[in-house]
């Protein structure tokens, strides 16, 4: 099966710095990103805290109305959905997968608009509603089929604890993981290129167990990235869009433990 192992192109998550004058020193002490001091970290600390309070309180919503839209489309078009995956041009399913990453693209410009508080939940509204109707084919055929009984809610429980325990590291280390920007981008290229390859010489061969397993890596290597913006580098009013970066990431990160689980049950 091929039509269900595209994931989203993550792309930068944060397109919101405002360049200064003045830079920080980066990890391994080379000039990273500049320095910015509207930035959450140079808040003071009510402001700061409120910031990542609402950001988190957002990301929970985004991940429990994707749950619960998730399972009303499972409940009404489940086995109508199983019988498109076995019937349908592998190609409209590429079609569908260009798609989801122009709708992507247009969330996150939604979610960081500085004029419009309606448009900025617009596009986190929009990318919740995206992701669930692309999880659909995935979740339908783990759930119709015998062989994968039980992969979905562990997959969802390994999933929360590989970013509770990520997001815990960022925020007791205070490291800045901002210098993966750039191992980020090559990575999601080459997994874009990957996955468009395995439509035409492929298939989902192409896409086994060793491919979830790099992109379980990839998806680890955004929430490191992502969680270190929301205590370094987004604005304290950016909360909806540091919310919509961490949903992406959590998102991509569940896709590939359910491929892999399912790939372990073959």
């Amino acid at each position: 099966m091929s039509n269900y192992n595209q994931d989203p192109y993550h792309g930068d998550q944060n397109p919101y710095r405002q360049p200064q004058a003045q830079q920080h020193p980066g990890m391994f002490g080379q000039t990273s990103m500049p320095y910015n001091p509207y930035a959450a970290a140079n808040a003071e600390q009510v402001e700061r805290l409120g910031f990542i309070r609402r950001t988190y309180l957002h990301l929970g919503a985004a991940v429990l109305a994707f749950a619960l839209l998730e399972w009303l489309l499972l409940a009404v078009f489940r086995e109508q959905v199983v019988g498109l995956i076995r019937n349908v041009n592998p190609m409209m399913f590429l079609i569908i997968f260009f798609g989801f990453i122009g709708v992507g693209w247009v969330a996150r410009y939604w979610a960081s608009s500085s004029t419009s508080k309606a448009v900025q939940y617009a596009g986190l509204s929009l990318y919740v509603v995206a992701e669930a109707i692309f999880f659909l084919p995935l979740l339908a055929y783990a759930t119709m089929v015998p062989q994968f009984e039980g992969i979905v809610p562990a997959a969802g429980i390994i999933t929360g604890i590989v970013f509770v325990g990520l997001t815990v590291a960022v925020f007791v280390s205070r490291i800045d993981f901002s210098f993966l920007r750039m191992f980020l981008i090559v990575g999601s290229l080459a997994a874009f290129a990957f996955i468009i390859a395995s439509f035409f010489f492929g298939g989902s061969g192409l896409l086994g167990p060793f491919f979830a397993c790099a992109m379980i890596v990839l998806a680890c290597g955004y929430i490191l990235y992502d969680t270190s913006n929301v205590m370094h580098h987004y604005r304290t009013d950016q909360h909806v869009a540091a919310a919509l970066a961490l949903f992406a990431s959590v998102a991509i990160l569940f896709w590939y433990v359910i491929r892999l689980l399912m790939a372990l049950r073959r």
